[in-house]
């Protein structure tokens, strides 16, 4: 048998978009015959990824892995072609699968990290994914979190089109299931608003900038003195900053109670100071 090298594995990767494992079992059964493994993968079905990758991906799904000690969490945004995949139920498993990866795993480097299913790498299953399922099927981003004091909790609509993650910080541990509400509650509001940041200063340069042009176009064509145009951007600004903060945001709930204020009042109930420290939201 000639020997199988791991450049071989990866040339028949690149070329046929097939898992590395499948690559290399082809190149065994085929004695290490390049040509000829190729063709094997044709005739059972597996090279079907490369052919798929540039099929647009126009739906796709929200998955999102909790620990069950509420100390890690993450969420995963994956596309496909239809709506009628991104309901299938090997689909709803792929993004239960890659959201436990990157809970555990964190999200750097994904699709290279080796799968903690024992399938290869993480591309090797999305790959698995595309030949199975018959789609091109990507993954877009990840998000994870972890904390030491606290808990990760999150929500995914129902449409599993959006979904978010927060991590909830307390001063003292705290086991109640309150914690595991309000952390439901608040990853319900920021599915239904616009949140850029949780706080003032948390908000990226690059927002600020964008939303001021925009204000600065606007004024501009109301006619009026630069010096009052000038004292509406900055009005209009800050307004704009409260508006896109999740702390300075009414409550979707309770519109009368800031975020700020429920987190404040939640800690006064279990006699904790809760704190929100992370967030990430995505959606189709």
């Amino acid at each position: 048998m000639s020997n199988i090298t791991a450049s071989m594995v990866k040339e028949l990767r690149e070329i046929s978009g097939v898992g590395m494992m499948e690559c290399k079992k082809a190149l065994v059964e085929c004695k290490g015959d390049m040509e000829a493994a190729k063709e094997h993968l044709r005739k059972t079905g597996q090279a079907k990824a490369l052919k798929k990758s540039s099929r647009a991906t126009k739906d796709g799904g929200i998955g999102m892995f909790i620990s069950e000690d509420k100390s890690r969490g993450a969420l995963v945004k994956i596309a496909c072609e239809t709506d009628f995949v991104a309901k299938n139920e090997q689909f709803q498993k792929l993004l239960l699968d890659l959201a436990q990866q990157a809970s555990t795993q964190g999200n750097n480097d994904f699709l290279n990290q080796s799968s903690i299913q024992g399938e290869g790498t993480v591309q090797d299953i999305v790959h698995k994914a595309i030949s199975e399922l018959g789609e091109n099927i990507q993954f877009l981003e990840a998000a994870s979190q972890s904390t030491n004091s606290g808990i990760v909790g999150g929500y995914v609509h129902m449409t599993g089109k959006i979904g978010v993650i927060v991590t909830l910080e307390v001063d003292q541990p705290y086991g109640g299931s309150e914690l595991d509400d309000l952390a439901k509650d608040i990853s319900m509001h920021v599915a239904a608003t616009s949140a850029e940041a949780i706080s003032e200063d948390q908000i990226s340069p690059e927002i600020l900038e964008k939303e001021k042009e925009i204000l600065i176009a606007q004024a501009k064509e109301s006619g009026k003195p630069d010096n009052i145009i000038e004292k509406m951007i900055t009005g209009r600004l800050n307004k704009f900053k409260k508006e896109v903060c999740i702390l300075s945001q009414p409550f979707v709930k309770n519109p009368d109670q800031t975020i700020k204020a429920l987190l404040e009042d939640s800690g006064k109930q279990i006699e904790r100071k809760i704190s929100l420290t992370a967030f990430a939201k995505f959606q189709f």
